[in-house]
């Protein structure tokens, strides 16, 4: 993988971050409430996942804060768990407490920090 596709994915992960935190701006209940958010959310959730299996070895080794397995497994909930019931309680706490930290390290990624 190049650095330059490494980018592509990082730019994603970020753009998927900043679009989840505005669809869920208004809080958990509204989350729980709308099935319109729920489901913007649990995509992006699942497109940016997939971007983070994608970027290469040695980039992700530059941020071992990052569970990056546990990012394929969730994106593999997601992705093949959705008729038997995904936990909207787990998918809201990664929301608020997970996303941020990946944020911050894509965006350092991407500064080459």
């Amino acid at each position: 993988m190049t650095d330059r596709d490494d980018r592509i994915y990082l730019e994603h992960i970020l753009e998927c971050t900043a679009l989840i935190q505005d669809y869920t701006r208004n809080g958990k209940a509204e989350f729980m409430a709308s099935s319109i958010v729920r489901d913007a959310v649990l995509r992006r959730l699942q497109t940016m996942a997939e971007s983070t299996q994608r970027l290469s070895e040695e980039l992700k080794a530059k941020a071992p804060e990052v569970d990056w397995r546990a990012l394929a497994g969730f994106r593999n909930v997601l992705v093949h768990d959705y008729l038997g019931g995904i936990d909207l309680e787990r998918v809201w706490d990664a929301v608020e407490f997970y996303l941020p930290g990946l944020e911050t390290a894509a965006r350092d990624l991407m500064e080459g920090k």
